[in-house]
């Protein structure tokens, strides 16, 4: 899932810190590649013209190896070295997470198989997609296939993102390639998006610099960190109501996001006790209008019916009760009792703009025949009006953030230096024997692709200029400048040794 809405903060507020490249300008570059991330994508993407993942004739998935196969091919070409990283046993703070997307893929079944039947068949690709799910079977198969193509694979205690930042940090590799941006979380110091992305789809490999993002925020690692915790990442829900310009704000002002929690669990206590106190008040207003109702005798009874015979038919007739106007005007006041009491600063705002509902004209009777007065009572709740908004900012009862920047900044990984990365010539054989025998591949494709590994792995890669130079600062020169001149350009005057020195450097000119 990655962070949400972090790329629209950086471009924001950090725009030095992302570049485009095209992939060619990346030769000579060693890079972590996220394998759980690349087997989820491929099994989406990489489908027959009619939208069904690819098949052998035994009816076996072949999407994910096709694409490894291929786009793996196409980096080695444009002179990229890539390790595959694996996932391994999740955190137990990511349960909810995988729980929850069980449920869609669930859910997305069902609607499928009821799509087949009635719908599009668009709508059954879009479906169908939605129902992806990597298996064991998926990442053992994709781990046989890259040691036969000698490419290097690690698989991660935990997270593969963490992983491929720990081989990053440690210089292992150049960069972590990726797609979810937790990934620059975790500490990655340089991020390759669209790495694995087809070449037709002509996407250019995006590169996120950490260093400079935390620039552009003004932040530390930890308040990077938090900020990810509060857009919404793999192992909280975010909170309701904050997005990404507002969790910005509400770190920057109160400095942490332990900060940022007490004061908002702080408003939403006040926003519960109004609530309370608000429905408490409509309920006594309700009883009210019950008791009125009450003691209202039916009209029937109040007055004969009026017939063509009756000599007082001319009168004038007789006015609503005065209880039961009072009613009418309170039930046409309370129209908007249904609206959230919860909003804060736009239900503020709504209490200033509006007029006071004294100055509106008073509401007409049931029949339309003569105008009612409110109660005093009832025309001062009538003078407050209903807040208006979507309920305010909601923090999670259990929202164990602490826990979560544990596991990005303190991840279970295998330290870099307890780890080797070798390129390998292929296994010619071997892959002909796995990709045509087993899978159905094409075997003239197989043995070309598997030419341009052994060309492109065996030869000697010409090195980066930027391995050779390291770029300084410009150094200030000092406050004197030759030719004897001091900092504001007047000749200083030569000191008794000077002179002395000018003398004996004429006498053994003369004796030459």
């Amino acid at each position: 899932m990655g962070i949400k809405g972090l790329t629209a903060l950086l471009v924001e507020n950090a725009p030095a810190a992302i570049k485009d490249h095209e992939i060619k300008t990346l030769f000579g570059r060693k890079v972590a590649v996220d394998a759980s991330m690349s087997i989820y994508q491929f099994l989406i993407a990489v489908r027959s013209k009619d939208g069904e993942v690819l098949t052998n004739e035994a009816g076996e998935t072949t999407s994910h190896l096709m694409g490894f196969f291929y786009r793996t091919i196409r980096m080695v070409e444009n002179g990229i070295k890539p390790a595959y990283v694996f996932d391994g046993k999740p955190p137990e703070l990511k349960s909810g997470v995988l729980a929850k997307r069980f449920e869609r893929r669930k859910e997305a079944t069902e609607q499928g198989e009821e799509a087949k039947e009635v719908g599009t068949t668009e709508e059954v690709d879009r479906l169908s997609r939605r129902t992806v799910r990597v298996t064991k079977e998926h990442n053992a198969e994709c781990q046989r296939l890259l040691k036969l193509m000698g490419i290097p694979c690690v698989v991660a205690p935990s997270e593969a993102e963490a992983q491929c930042a720990e081989l990053a940090r440690g210089g292992k590799v150049y960069a972590a390639g990726s797609e979810d941006m937790d990934t620059l979380t975790f500490g990655a110091p340089t991020l390759f998006r669209h790495l694995t992305f087809s070449e037709a789809k002509k996407a250019p490999i995006v590169e996120v610099n950490l260093q400079k993002a935390l620039e552009g925020l003004e932040m530390t690692m930890g308040q990077f960190a938090e900020l990810c915790i509060l857009l919404g990442c793999d192992y909280l829900e975010p909170i309701k109501g904050v997005g990404p310009k507002s969790a910005l704000k509400l770190l920057r002002e109160h400095g942490s996001l332990k900060e940022v929690v007490k004061q908002l669990r702080a408003r939403q206590s006040e926003r519960e006790v109004k609530n309370a106190e608000a429905k408490e008040q409509e309920e006594e207003e309700e009883e009210e209008d019950v008791a009125a109702t009450s003691e209202v005798e039916p009209e029937e009874e109040d007055k004969p019916t009026a017939t063509e015979d009756d000599d007082d038919s001319d009168a004038p007739k007789q006015k609503p009760s005065k209880k039961i106007s009072r009613r009418i005007e309170d039930s046409d006041e309370e129209d908007g009792d249904h609206l959230m009491r919860d909003a804060e600063e736009e239900g503020s705002d709504a209490e200033e703009k509006e007029a006071p509902a004294s100055s509106q004209p008073k509401a007409k009777s049931a029949k339309g025949k003569g105008k009612a007065k409110a109660s005093p009572k009832k025309a001062s709740a009538a003078s407050k009006p209903k807040p208006k908004g979507k309920g305010g900012i909601s923090v999670p009862e259990y929202w164990p953030w602490e826990e979560a920047k544990a596991l990005f900044l303190k991840p279970d990984v295998t330290p870099a230096d307890q780890l080797e990365l070798n390129w390998e010539a292929p296994d010619v054989d071997g892959l002909v024997e796995f990709l045509v025998r087993e899978k159905g591949f094409n075997e003239d494709r197989v043995r070309k692709g598997a030419e341009k590994l052994q060309k492109m792995l065996a030869a000697k890669q010409q090195g980066r200029l930027d391995g050779f130079f390291t770029v300084k600062p410009k150094e200030k020169e000092p406050a004197s400048s030759k030719g004897g001149k001091d900092a504001k350009g007047t000749k200083r005057k030569a000191s008794g040794e000077d002179k002395k020195d000018t003398g004996r450097t004429g006498a053994k000119k003369a004796r030459k």
